[in-house]
């Protein structure tokens, strides 16, 4: 029998789930400055509960933010660009978007490689094909100028190698030869055109693959000394790859945690039909992250940035606002109250850890409004100082002129879901969905706590929260298939082309991808990046076999309507075509262990200015189980907040179902 394990690592704690022998045992320890740290410790906790050896361990799959954190603090490897001659500065010219429109002093981030690490190379080729090849002598004058700078990696982006990589390839070649460097070559990590936006994505996979590749090789090094498995990791498009693909292409692991929790929450809310799909909602200590959920599949997108840097690989459509449990609490130069996106970590923390944190969050307001108690330790360790959290908002409160430091915990409560609020509008409203139509799944450590209140605000009917909700990201790495993406640019009217033209493309697409063509149960998913004739931005549409154009419009139409509320009489051109490959994997079977269902204690709870005698319940488990509002339902990982005119209900699968009702 499978013994897996799946560890996810956020900003404050490291998530670990274990699933041995039919048996879920989960738990969550403190992040460390070296993650790999972190992960070891958590395993072992895991195997402790769980009464087993790391070393029966057969599966381990694995989350991380190395290379996030790289991007955005800067301390990613020492990267060098060479590009075609007369394109040294397309990183910074970027595009004509500004930052902030109004702003006259608003400036673009800075280049992830500096200009002097920027080297031009007399070489050409056309959009049509036609290509001049750099000299060789050249190259060698190249290399020996790389040398100089004692770069760790190198970035190989040159104008219009979409539609011929040869001189790409050629250079990429002779870099690896000579120097013992990472080197990213552009048509490798995304063969598509717009030469700013493929530069930059093969950039930010130069910058942070050193990083992973380091990171990777110590944690399997600690694995093996453990007697686990080498670690499969979770890539921004929602699947597990293996570790040496990661380690020469690191760009797909920019969102790994978020993705997975993600596909954690499409497994756990698998058969509730009676919605056309579900806002996914995970409140960790750091962040925040909103993705989508449709008809049974994870949203995704090609188009995202991180740090204003634009990354165009698949990935899990996810928008992050920085409004977590540790997120501090300020007034700003007018007096305003705000929340995020500085966060206090897990050392020092919010004030109530104890740790020498001082400044207000977001867990220091839940736990003064009474959401959380104070008997209630955080991932089954940590003891919370009400008297602590009290101060800190205390001092909030005389800077932002209120009352009493319950009021200023009103405030931060309330700001903090202004900002989440925003963010699943961003990914419901603003793309032509109506929430309303949607259930609300809500995960993380904090998640739970602010679901309703957010639902409230969203006219969203019904709130979902997974049995293990608290480290939902970590069971979502067990449930992950393995998956891998391919993509080029094919540019040309639908009209033009056929059906069996696009079919042979797709066919070297699917010769490209690194998966085991041995899998008997391997699917691919073809899909077509279209738009109106005159359009800049594509709609990506799935393309089904066998291939007809005139269904492809239709489809196209369809998504264009939905997303802009119109269709057009324009031609419909050709872009991209993609292909997924996809080897199904699923978390083991496993019994829910009876929670009873008692009552641990009764306190002072504020809802909407009002307080209320709450009383707080051990989380049950039975099917069929209700609890009536006001109520606080605790485990281990998690707390879930059940407010006035709201019920509980346990479902099947032990996730609980929150719902407005109607007196």
């Amino acid at each position: 029998m499978t013994t897996a394990v799946g560890v996810d690592v956020g900003g404050t704690f490291t998530d670990v789930v274990l699933i041995a022998e039919g048996t879920l045992t989960t738990t969550k320890v403190p992040s460390t400055t070296d993650q790999s740290e972190g992960v070891i410790r958590g395993i072992q906790q895991a195997c402790k509960d769980a009464g087993i050896d790391p070393s029966e361990i057969t599966e381990f799959s694995h989350a991380m933010t190395v290379s996030t954190n790289a991007l955005l603090e800067a301390d990613g490897a020492e990267t060098a660009l060479v590009t075609t001659d007369g394109f040294r500065d397309v990183l910074e010219v970027g595009r004509q978007t500004r930052p902030d429109l109004y702003d006259l002093d608003a400036e673009k981030p800075t280049p992830l490689i500096q200009r002097r690490n920027r080297f031009e190379l007399p070489e050409r080729t056309t959009i049509e094909g036609d290509r001049t090849v750099p000299d060789a002598d050249v190259i060698d004058d190249l290399i020996e100028q790389i040398r100089e700078r004692n770069v760790e990696s190198i970035v190989v982006s040159f104008l219009h190698a979409y539609v011929d990589p040869s001189n790409e390839q050629l250079v990429a070649k002779r870099l690896r030869e000579a120097l013992d460097v990472s080197v990213s070559a552009s048509h490798e990590v995304l063969n598509e055109f717009r030469e700013y936006e493929r530069t930059s994505t093969a950039a930010v996979d130069a910058y942070v693959t050193p990083v992973i590749d380091s990171y990777i090789g110590q944690l399997a090094m600690r694995a093996s000394d453990l007697g686990l498995p080498q670690p499969r990791i979770m890539q921004s498009n929602g699947g597990i790859a293996e570790a040496s693909e990661i380690r020469t292409h690191a760009v797909q692991t920019v969102l790994s945690g978020p993705a997975a929790g993600v596909v954690g929450a499409n497994g756990t809310t698998v058969g509730e039909d009676e919605f056309e799909g579900f806002v996914t909602f995970d409140m960790g200590g750091t962040s925040s992250d909103v993705s989508l959920i449709r008809d049974g599949s994870v949203e995704r997108t090609t188009e995202s940035e991180i740090d204003g840097h634009p990354i165009r690989v698949p990935m899990v459509d996810v928008t992050t606002v920085g409004a977590g449990g540790g997120s501090i609490a300020w007034v700003d130069a007018g007096g305003a109250l705000r929340v995020g996106p500085r966060s206090a970590g897990s050392k020092p923390g919010p004030a109530c850890y104890g740790h020498g944190g001082k400044e207000p969050t977001v867990t220091d307001a839940n736990l003064v409004l009474g959401y959380l108690s104070e008997e209630t330790q955080l991932g089954g360790e940590l003891k919370l100082d009400v008297d602590a959290a009290i101060d800190s908002l205390e001092r909030l409160a005389d800077e932002a002129d209120l009352d009493s430091a319950r009021e200023a915990a009103e405030g931060v409560f309330r700001v903090a879901n202004t900002n989440m609020t925003r963010a699943i509008r961003s990914v419901t409203v603003e793309r032509g969905h109506d929430p309303r139509e949607f259930g609300l799944a809500a995960f993380g450590g904090a998640g739970p706590v602010h679901a309703a209140a957010l639902a409230n605000d969203l006219d969203i009917g019904t709130v979902v929260v997974p049995h293990v909700c608290g480290v939902l990201s970590a069971y979502g790495l067990l449930d992950a298939d393995e998956t891998y993406d391919a993509v080029r640019t094919y540019q040309t009217p639908l009209s033009e082309t056929t059906g069996t033209e696009l079919k042979t493309v797709y066919e070297q697409l699917t010769a490209e991808l690194p998966s085991d063509r041995s899998a008997g149960d391997i699917s691919l998913q073809c899909s077509a990046d279209l738009r109106y004739r005159g359009q800049s931005f594509e709609l990506e549409v799935d393309v089904e076999q066998p291939i007809e154009t005139d269904v492809l419009r239709t489809a196209f139409e369809t998504a264009h309507k939905r997303v802009y509320g119109y269709t057009a009489e324009e031609p419909v051109e050709v872009v991209n075509l993609r292909v997924t490959a996809t080897i199904p994997r699923s978390a083991s079977a496993t019994e829910l262990t009876e929670e009873t269902f008692e009552k641990l204690a009764e306190h002072t709870a504020v809802f909407n200015g009002t307080e209320y005698t709450t009383p707080v319940y051990r989380r049950p488990t039975t099917s069929g189980t209700t609890i009536d509002g006001p109520a606080v339902l605790e485990q281990d990982e998690s707390t879930t907040v059940v407010p006035p005119d709201w019920e509980a209900t346990v479902q099947k699968n032990g996730s609980l179902a929150l719902t407005e009702v109607q007196r």
